[in-house]
């Protein structure tokens, strides 16, 4: 495991399990969020994201988490490992209100302050599990002889892999 790709819905917990993995393997962390968003929660360009995203594959070892469907052809190439953290909506939707009101973000975004909007609850109740989810796991499906996948589906299934990759480092 040198380059391991981290997707799921927002809630899954993708930042937070990146640092975890960092802690466990000492591979440094790209917190995709933090290169998207620019302050106020303005998006980055599709040509300057395509750009920023092809100098953050160069490096020979990373823990990259983020979904962004536009760069996911870009990014999946590279990777030797994909974990898709496939949590529930519900769940999601509760791990995003947590972290609204403890304002405890893993991956802070500068300039840009944690907030539930409609367009945010709209995608985790509908547009990633019914969408990008299955956009995702048709890929994965057609990348698995490349690569090693995992798909966590609870805080077991995060644990587990964890201590198995502390176990064996």
């Amino acid at each position: 495991m040198k380059r391991i790709l981290i997707l799921g819905s927002c809630g899954a917990g993708k930042s937070t399990f990146a640092k975890r993995l960092h802690r466990s393997l000492d591979i440094p962390i790209i917190h995709l969020d933090q290169h998207y968003w620019k302050p106020g929660w303005t998006r980055t360009e599709s040509d300057e994201w395509q750009k920023k995203v092809t100098n953050l594959v160069k490096g020979d070892q990373w823990i990259m988490d983020g979904n962004y469907r536009s760069s996911l052809d870009m990014r999946l190439p590279q990777v030797d490992t994909v974990i898709l953290l496939d949590f529930s909506p519900p769940v999601c939707l509760y791990r995003l209100l947590k972290r609204r009101i403890k304002a405890d973000r893993a991956d802070e975004i500068a300039g840009c302050q944690e907030r539930i909007s409609f367009e945010l609850l709209k995608w985790v109740l509908w547009t990633f599990p019914r969408v990008n989810r299955k956009e995702i796991e048709k890929k994965l499906e057609s990348s698995k002889k490349q690569k090693d996948i995992f798909i966590l589906r609870s805080n077991k299934d995060v644990d587990l892999f964890l201590l198995d990759k502390i176990n064996n480092k």
